[in-house]
């Protein structure tokens, strides 16, 4: 009897021992809000059948910050106001602000494609893909960089495509 006893205790040991395990990481609870703050800078746009670089007649910079509403892992709302100053023969002012919202569709590995409305207070209008990658996950935010391509049309000027390039963080 006291060698049944010790088995069933010693099974029992067993079968709760490999039973048990470290806790599950909890998964991330969505929807989710996420803001950013960047810097972006235009390198080349394609106007008017000719190419021209930021720097060719003065420059601009834009510094967007957003709102992101995350609804799954793979798919978020994203909401930017990016207000852009322009710099020329050492006079810098503000050149316009640009109201960008847009849907993110999240990939594996960090990447994020964004397509973004664009309404700019210059008159411009259009839409501009984004391509963003996170280089960098820390503790309380991610740091991330991105080319984006914006398309614009109105204000009597003609159609541009551009390149741009954006480092942020995420928080």
């Amino acid at each position: 009897m006291k060698q049944f006893l010790r088995s069933v205790i010693l099974g029992l040991l067993f079968y709760c021992c490999s039973k048990a395990h470290a806790q599950e990481p909890v998964p991330q609870a969505y929807p989710r809000v996420m803001m950013y703050m960047s810097v972006s800078e235009p390198l080349i746009f394609f106007s008017d059948g000719r190419f021209s670089n930021n720097f060719s007649h003065g420059s601009n910079i834009t510094f967007p910050v957003g709102v992101n509403l995350l609804k799954s892992d793979e798919f978020g709302i994203s909401f930017e106001i990016s207000p852009a100053i322009r710099i020329e023969k050492g006079l810098a002012k503000t050149n316009g602000l640009l109201f960008h919202p847009g849907t993110m569709f999240r990939f594996k590995h960090g990447f994020t494609l964004i397509t973004r409305a664009a309404f700019d207070s210059n008159g411009r209008f259009g839409f501009t893909p984004v391509y963003n990658l996170i280089i960098r996950r820390a503790k309380l935010c991610n740091y991330f960089i991105a080319a984006s391509n914006p398309v614009r049309f109105g204000n009597n000027q003609p159609s541009s495509i551009g390149l741009n390039f954006q480092i942020g963080t995420a928080f």
